[in-house]
């Protein structure tokens, strides 16, 4: 299921992938408009998009997975990507402040467990956003983009796959109400399609943007085992007579 990195760079690096990125940050920045000293984590090929946090966060950085592969990021300075098991975060419990996922959810051969890691690894006041294709989007009818690749999700069923992992989603939005075609006049009105497609709400957007906050009180059920009652024993002495 998962999409070769080389393939996610050759798609940014062209038009069409020009657009859905800005098209995309857009939406993240209206939830996340900034990141002053927090610890940042990108999860999936969030390369593209963790530019809106890098120089304000504490920490920025990268984690592709295994089956994916990995590329320098950022490619004049010092690397903050590395190549990691998705399942099994090099990261202590508690680590981060907010985790960006691109790329990630959609392509995961076991996305609870990757959500129980992600979990983990998330501060107990942190927030974790995830950029995930829409199951109604035209996106997803095309293997010509990453987002035609993996698993959609329809908006109930990342809401139940957030809530079985101990997330609680908070704010929902929507980008790529552009068709993906690459010609000069679709991308060139592309910012029209997204207002349009906001205003009207739309159904056919390309990706669901959703935030989530990390449950740390789980709920403990009222049911009560009942308790077997055993009868005391008090100790008997023993003739001596019996114990010949």
């Amino acid at each position: 299921m998962t999409i070769d990195v080389i393939d996610l760079r050759d798609f940014y690096s062209k038009r069409l992938g020009i657009v859905a990125r800005r098209l995309i940050n857009r939406g993240i920045h209206a939830c996340w408009p900034e990141a002053q000293g927090l610890r940042m984590l990108g999860l999936g090929y969030p390369t593209p998009y963790l530019g809106l946090f890098r120089e304000d966060a504490e920490r920025c950085i990268a984690m592709m997975p295994a089956a994916q592969g990995v590329l320098k990021w950022p490619t004049a300075r010092p690397t903050l990507a590395t190549l990691v098991d998705d399942r099994s975060l090099p990261l202590a419990d508690a680590a981060v402040d907010r985790i960006l996922m691109v790329h990630a959810l959609e392509m995961s051969d076991d996305p609870e467990a990757l959500l129980r890691e992600v979990w983990r690894v998330l501060a107990p006041s942190g927030r974790m956003m995830a950029i995930v294709p829409n199951r109604r989007g035209v996106w997803t009818r095309t293997d010509a983009t990453p987002f035609g690749h993996g698993r959609p999700y329809s908006r109930s069923q990342i809401t139940q796959l957030l809530r079985q992992t101990w997330f609680t989603p908070t704010s929902w939005g929507e980008a790529l109400f552009v068709p993906p075609v690459g010609s000069g006049w679709f991308l060139r009105s592309a910012m029209a399609w997204e207002r349009a497609g906001a205003t009207l709400s739309l159904p056919f957007a390309g990706v669901h943007i959703v935030e989530a906050t990390k449950q740390v009180y789980r709920a403990i059920p009222a049911h009560r085992e009942r308790t077997r009652l055993i009868p005391a024993l008090n100790p008997v002495l023993v003739p001596s007579s019996l114990q010949r």
